[in-house]
């Protein structure tokens, strides 16, 4: 971590064009998935499987999990080596845009995918530099500010599912099509017009700053590592099963009623994300607030876990999604402070995008294991644990200097 001396010059941060430009790219990327894998690909799946849709949809999202994260590792590495970001940004774009346009000929489930998975590919071959480039553009003392602007990504992914299903807006296969227009009208502008400037100690390695046999960084990736993973597996067990979980309390709750309080949810965390990245960056306490919001999220889910009546637990569950909403944007900001080796900064963000495919593969075990015996509120229990766990984890990590 760099050390903050007086106050810092507009010539000691990067432009703001480029963090917003930034930031739109990086909602780009947040529309490439979020409305194609929660709404357009489940309904393709229905169509094509009939009454086998809910196996299917069970294998296209472990096979597509593999098949990412793998490639966000490969696509950083290659990023690494090539030390060119952009251009493999823009390949993963075309490429990605394309297999969209492809889903549209697939006539059966095999072929779709073959398909799913080449989207998967060429999608990460766009995430994984992306990733990386706000590591080698905005220094520290901005980290807090790009953890608050990334926080519009998934708020603005989730309007784009709501923007491409409206009612008579376009058939299945249109919405594909619009839903690759708005990336590529997201992520181009990040290409061609950002010109960021540049920060040769960005690059430099933490190693070398601090003396070799410094073992900091590498328990403070450590932490970050596993304290990303536990608040993502309580995250990715709500977003599979809020709408059961809402349904046992109340029969008379519909789908829309739950797709409205995560999008609100999400969109209230924005300024939130804001206001509390700044205020890191103006006290330089970047780890502080992933600590508190990590804590609201555990006494979040202890209210769900004791929640009989619909009211208690649309309460609990707004607060768990606005707290780990602004928890995980400024940990995707923060962990660039501490990844030690900038020349495998790409490589090394794809290890911690395990910590966003691995929940999807560890959370159906642990829901079968625990709902059918405990029912939901053991399960949200269990989920307090990790995440007070993970609030244990970075309330250890060191102030930095």
């Amino acid at each position: 971590m760099t050390q903050q001396v007086g106050a810092p010059t507009s010539a000691d941060r990067q432009s703001m064009r480029f963090m917003l430009l930034y930031a739109l790219a990086s909602a780009g990327g947040a529309m490439a998935y979020i409305p194609f894998l929660t709404i357009l690909l489940p309904v393709r799946v229905e169509a094509m499987a009939g009454g086998a849709h809910i196996s299917w949809l069970a294998y296209c999202a472990f096979v597509g999990a593999v098949a990412a994260s793998l490639a966000h590792i490969l696509f950083g590495w290659l990023s690494d080596r090539t030390q060119n970001r952009g251009g493999w940004i823009a390949a993963g774009l075309v490429l990605s845009c394309s297999m969209l346009f492809a889903m549209t000929t697939a006539s059966d489930l095999s072929t779709l995918l073959a398909v799913l998975v080449a989207w998967q590919i060429s999608l990460n071959m766009m995430l994984a530099p992306l990733a990386a480039m706000a590591g080698d553009f905005v220094p520290d003392r901005q980290k807090g500010l790009l953890g608050g602007l990334l926080a519009f990504s998934p708020a603005i992914g989730a309007a784009s599912g709501a923007l491409v299903t409206i009612p008579g807006l376009a058939d299945a296969d249109s919405r594909l099509a619009i839903v690759a227009v708005l990336v590529a009208i997201c992520v181009l502008p990040v290409l061609l017009f950002a010109r960021p400037r540049a920060f040769p100690e960005l690059m430099e390695p933490v190693q070398q700053q601090r003396g070799a046999r410094d073992p900091l960084p590498r328990r403070l990736v450590v932490r970050m590592w596993f304290g990303r993973l536990l608040v993502q597996i309580a995250e990715a067990a709500l977003f599979a099963y809020l709408y059961i979980w809402l349904r046992s309390i109340s029969g008379t709750i519909q789908d829309d009623d739950a797709a409205q309080v995560f999008t609100v949810t999400l969109f209230v965390a924005v300024p939130a994300t804001l206001i509390v990245g700044r205020w890191a960056d103006r006290n330089n306490r970047p780890i502080l607030p992933l600590v508190i919001c990590a804590a609201v999220t555990a006494a979040a889910l202890g209210v769900m876990a004791t929640a009989t009546a619909l009211p208690l637990a649309m309460i609990g569950y707004g607060l768990f999604g606005f707290a780990s909403s602004i928890f995980l944007a400024l940990h995707s900001a923060q962990t660039l402070r501490v990844l030690p080796r900038p020349q495998h900064r790409g490589r090394d963000l794809g290890f911690f995008n395990l910590t966003n495919t691995v929940p999807s593969l560890v959370m159906p075990g642990l829901t079968l294991a625990m709902v059918p015996v405990f029912g939901f509120s053991g399960l949200f229990v269990l989920l307090a644990v990790l995440v007070v766990l993970a609030a244990l984890l970075l309330a250890t990590v060191p102030r930095p200097q």
